[in-house]
């Protein structure tokens, strides 16, 4: 493809992890290309601090909400109100920032730019992570130029609208795996043993850990280590529960050099969600995957049923799992080497390798096909 002209884009990403660090990885891939880029990002703690790290970007929150599941109640005049100050707000800023492309990455942060976009005729795209998309895409869709999919299963749900399959793009910051054994040196961590990560994804996952813990004392002497990225809440608990069963162990709330816990890995424990998902297809990683219960649509569910068909992960469910099913997945999967080295190859192969290089592309030609 012939270098496109630098121009100027509107990535709509805040709201969760999920949406953001894609929209973070598309960011960088434009960057890289001399597009300019402004992101747009809720109100959300999460966001902010994200962000703080990438001062690189220029950044405009929006005063979005979720919409409530009932359509006429008070919730539903405060979502009206809130996103009619996001679509003002996106209108006037669109006039005076003048950009040749709109991306949404999902959730209601993402509905009002790209409504606004279209109503001012300019190329507007959503991406949908999931399998199974969110209420604000399906309804963004009906503005969107194209629907851009991690997952080609997600293509059904988004019936006359066409659809480009892309994956879902990870963070250039997590960059190539250290050397393994300086990974461990990071943890304080023996190269030897086999190591389990546990993990939640941005928020932590109580239910990940309550049932790590009380599995824990099954694991006891069985020639593991584990590094858990509790979230805020368990951090002292899970150190607590380890120590008193004499298991190896770095426990902290979260771990901003991923690459460096993924490298030390030989097996994952995480939830289902899309961004964390692709992360495992990018560093080869075999997983046990609970999928979070309460997740819309159920779509953690349809995430994990993927990479299980594939043969890159095992799945437990929350509810229908307790301790001994637990630890006896894990014991057997980190005494099976020839079966992690094939989860590990399917894992490789799901998702595409350059999602945000292949977004970033659409966007492009998007831009071009305008110009004309």
């Amino acid at each position: 493809m012939t270098k496109s002209p630098p121009f100027r884009a509107v990535i709509a990403c805040g709201g969760t992890g999920g949406h953001l660090f894609p929209g973070l990885a598309v960011a960088e891939a434009l960057n890289a290309r001399g597009h300019e880029i402004v992101l747009f990002v809720s109100e959300k703690e999460i966001d902010t601090t994200a962000l703080k790290a990438r001062p690189e970007f220029r950044s405009e929150k929006l005063p979005s909400i979720g919409l409530p599941s009932m359509i006429v109640s008070p919730a539903s005049v405060r979502f009206l109100r809130r996103f009619w100050e996001s679509f003002s707000h996106c209108r006037k800023f669109y006039r005076k920032f003048r950009p040749s492309v709109v991306l949404g990455m999902g959730g209601f942060t993402s509905t009002a730019p790209v409504l606004a976009a279209r109503m001012q005729g300019l190329p507007a795209f959503i991406h949908e992570s999931n399998a199974i998309p969110g209420r604000a895409n399906r309804l963004a869709a009906r503005f969107a130029s194209k629907v851009l999919l991690g997952f080609e299963e997600a293509e059904a749900r988004f019936p006359g609208v066409s659809c480009i399959v892309t994956g879902t793009p990870v963070r250039k910051n997590l960059g190539l795996p250290p050397d393994r054994t300086e990974a461990f040196k990071v943890f304080r961590l023996d190269p030897e043993k086999k190591t389990l990560l546990a993990m939640g994804g941005s928020q932590g996952a109580a239910g990940i850990n309550q049932l790590l813990f009380k599995a824990a004392p099954l694991l006891a002497g069985s020639n593991i280590q584990i590094i858990h990225l509790t979230g805020e809440r368990d951090e002292r608990l899970a150190s607590a529960n380890y120590q008193r069963d004499e298991i190896p162990h770095h426990v902290s709330p979260f771990h901003h050099q991923m690459e460096e816990a993924y490298a030390a890995a030989d097996l994952v424990i995480s939830r289902a969600g899309a961004s964390s998902l692709s992360e495992l297809s990018k560093f080869a990683l075999p997983s046990i995957l609970i999928p979070y219960p309460f997740a819309t649509d159920d779509h953690q569910t349809a995430n994990a049923e993927i990479y299980v068909r594939a043969g890159a992960a095992e799945m437990l469910t929350e509810k229908g799992t307790n301790a001994e099913a637990l630890s006896a997945m894990i014991s057997n999967l980190l005494s099976d080497d020839t079966r992690r080295e094939r989860m590990s190859a399917a894992a490789k192969r799901i998702a595409p390798a350059a999602a945000a290089e292949n977004v970033a592309d659409v966007m492009e030609q998007a831009v071009k096909e305008a110009a004309k």
